[in-house]
């Protein structure tokens, strides 16, 4: 039975009551998770819930920073020719223990090269091992393309062999969908017949361990004792699922949340005269987007997406969806990304140049789809709201919308349907702080039928980000990343309309918080007052 908002919100004040026991954390989430193995999905609300505090990976992120730092591997080293990695792996790591598997043995090899076979072998047991399993960041990464070989050179040395030079592997290694699962978990889950526990239950080596979950209403975790990290200042981590924006902060004041993300901005107000809370602040490398279908009619006609792109009013949309927290985007990275491309000039606001160039493209009189996020995200705190100002926009050159939505899970299966009907709005937060987590994961042709919603695949674009990540010269790189946002921009694949400021309210109780430029909300490091 799914417990009701007050419900949740009784629970989390006794659970705050009972903290003189435990330190608790109970952190109001916008959204519920698809799952819990984080290689299979790309969302940063599943990331937050699954990756980041259940596992590891072989290079980390530095908490609030994009600098690289070894994780489960102490140390690596790069050939001189740059197709092969050697990591060193740390000894005496442990898997969680917990009511469902008890392990047997630390992390080794077998288990890295169990995380990444399944993904890449399509003959591996586990390649198919749920419904719908795609790998979707692994593929749009074009990983099959680029690793040759994984090799266990010991137990505790792995190599990847790969079929050309990548700049940013490391970084790759340190994003999501590399966090590392156990072998052995996954040997006695095949050995039961109980495969897909693996999403539903999962087993880690990071810093909280998973204890249940309450299908959109509550996830809890407990600090992992034995972190090789050392223990966490928090003992008990939970996600109270709040989708309603208005009613996280309505939690955080009350005190039933200790941090709630993606406030309204009309709220902010409020929330930074509250002498018991925190907001914190930062530009976001992110960039929230219109995706057309271009394989389906009429947006295979880049004429017709120009001029639905000169049709959006962006300076409407950032005073009444982001209110002064946002700017307008004008390519498919954000202006602090390395790499940005500052002298393309945006399509302009011009209806009447829009309706004519939809007249001439044989399309007046156009019905089409508008697909709307049931959640806020950083890059988009009300797509509701947005989409219906672009139906405004659209009915203003002739173009009839019509705004959907579906439950954020299945939202993003559907829209990735290479016969998906309209536009889809969405958006990215880097993950790496590297363009191509950008230009290549959302726009290549690799990743048509997974995280490019465009469904685009040009091959002009794709050899220049292709080549960008086979330099290792920072110059070039930007050059060709340049180049390529060029293409973007004459093709028009996407309607870019903002890039946001992330705001993250917390109580003052709370310390050690750290705005994660990549976007993630970490509870390692944590700790709160009572």
């Amino acid at each position: 039975m799914r417990k009701t908002p007050f419900i949740i919100g009784c629970l989390a004040a006794a659970t705050l009551a009972s903290a003189a026991q435990a330190k608790t954390l109970v952190y109001c989430s916008e959204g519920s998770p698809e799952g819990f193995d984080p290689a299979l999905y790309t969302a940063g609300t599943t990331f937050n819930a699954s990756s980041r505090p259940v596992y590891n990976r072989l290079a980390e992120f530095e908490r609030g920073t994009t600098n690289v730092i070894p994780g489960l591997a102490e140390s690596w080293s790069a050939s001189a020719d740059g197709l092969e990695y050697t990591f060193k792996l740390r000894p005496g790591v442990k898997f969680h223990s917990t009511s469902y598997f008890t392990p047997t043995r630390d992390f080794n090899a077998d288990d890295v090269l169990f995380t990444f076979n399944r993904q890449r072998d399509e003959g591996h047991a586990w390649h198919k091992y749920t419904e719908g399993t795609a790998w979707e960041y692994f593929n749009g990464m074009d990983m099959p393309a680029l690793i040759k070989d994984i090799v266990k050179v010991d137990d505790m040395t792995v190599k990847f062999v790969l079929n050309k030079p990548e700049s940013p592997t490391v970084a790759n290694l340190a994003m999501d969908f590399a966090s590392i699962v156990s072998k052995e978990y996954a040997d006695q889950l095949a050995a039961a017949g109980k495969m897909t526990d693996l999403n539903q239950a999962p087993i880690g080596t990071g810093p909280f361990q998973f204890q249940a979950y309450q299908k959109d209403a509550v996830i809890r975790y407990t600090a992992n004792a034995d972190y090789w990290a050392g223990k966490q200042k928090i003992d008990n981590l939970i996600f109270a699922i709040t989708t309603d924006n208005s009613v996280r902060m309505q939690k955080l004041k009350a005190g039933e949340c200790h941090v709630a993300p993606y406030p309204n901005p009309a709220d902010l107000p409020e929330l930074r005269a509250n002498a018991d809370l925190t907001v914190m602040e930062q530009e976001g490398l992110n960039v929230g987007y219109l995706a057309y279908n271009t394989k389906v009619a009429p947006f295979d006609n880049v004429n017709v997406r120009k001029a639905l792109n000169m049709a959006i009013n962006k300076q409407a949309i950032l005073d009444a969806v982001f209110e002064g927290a946002g700017k307008a985007a004008k390519n498919p990275v954000p202006p602090t990304m390395w790499s940005y491309n500052d002298a393309i000039q945006d399509d302009p606001y011009d209806p009447v140049a829009s309706k004519k160039m939809l007249d001439d493209a044989g399309v007046s009189g156009l019905k089409m789809k508008i697909w709307a996020m049931p959640v806020a995200r950083p890059y988009n705190p009300n797509a509701r709201r947005m989409a219906e100002l672009l139906q405004a926009d659209f009915a203003a050159v002739g173009v009839e919308a019509e705004v959907t939505s579906y439950e954020w899970g299945e939202y993003l299966k559907l829209s990735k349907d290479l016969d998906r009907d309209g536009a889809v709005l969405l958006g990215w937060t880097g993950d790496n702080g590297d363009p191509d987590n950008f230009l290549s994961v959302l726009l290549s042709c690799s990743s048509v039928g997974g995280s490019n919603r465009a469904q685009w695949c040009n091959e002009e674009f794709d050899g220049l980000v292709n080549a960008a990540k086979q330099e290792s010269d920072q110059a070039k790189r930007t050059a060709l990343y340049e180049q390529a946002q060029v293409v973007f921009k004459r093709e028009a694949p996407w309607g870019t309309i903002a890039h946001s400021v992330v705001f993250m309210p917390m109580s003052n109780k709370v310390s050690g918080y750290k705005m994660d430029p990549l976007g993630s909300h970490r509870f390692d490091g944590v700790d709160i007052a009572e």
